[in-house]
């Protein structure tokens, strides 16, 4: 994951597998209509971001690690995909109580033990380069999340196959990116 191509893929890849449940909450802030545009995408920024820096920081745990173990830190989104696959409770999209940026960037924050779970050992295996690769995708993948959510609350059919086959599709995204790790 050292090539910049690579680390885009494996970013896009981790942000995609993590956040579906998020695309999901967003439509439901956008649709609730309490919640100023804005604050939602403000709200969902502060909350990824605030994820991004824990993980990189957890990720320092690498130092400590002898680099042969590291790989087995892929177990951890291994797990968290086969808990999903064998009957691991989704997230449910509600809109938080207050409105605000703070209550959105609680909402991605409560719901991120798996983005966390995933990007620490991601991080732990790849250079200080790849991880600000990581942190542009992420920033990037957050804005079209962001539209693809407003997107589908102004076109509410488009979302029905992304309803369906998202939730899905997350578990194995989970563990190739925890095989990936693995195999680094």
């Amino acid at each position: 994951m050292e090539s910049v191509a690579g680390a885009i893929l494996a970013g896009a890849a981790a942000f995609a597998a993590t956040n579906v449940d998020d695309l999901l909450l967003l439509v439901a802030f956008f649709a609730a209509g309490t919640l100023r545009v804005r604050d939602v995408v403000l709200g969902q920024y502060a909350g990824i971001a605030l994820l991004y820096a824990a993980s990189a920081a957890a990720s320092l745990v690498s130092l400590v690690i002898p680099g042969a173990w590291l790989p087995l830190l892929g177990l951890l989104p291994v797990c968290l995909g086969l808990r999903q696959l064998l009957g691991g409770k989704p997230r449910e999209a509600v809109a938080p109580a207050a409105p605000g940026i703070l209550s959105v960037a609680a909402v991605t924050l409560a719901g991120g033990a798996d983005n966390i779970g995933v990007y620490v050992p991601l991080f732990a295996v790849s250079s200080g380069a790849a991880i600000g690769v990581f942190g542009a995708v992420f920033a990037a993948m957050t804005a079209l999340w962001c539209l693809a959510a407003r997107w589908l609350v102004r076109h509410p059919a488009a979302g029905a196959p992304l309803r369906r086959y998202g939730p899905a599709l997350a578990p194995w995204a989970l563990i190739a990116i925890g095989l990936a790790v693995l195999l680094a």
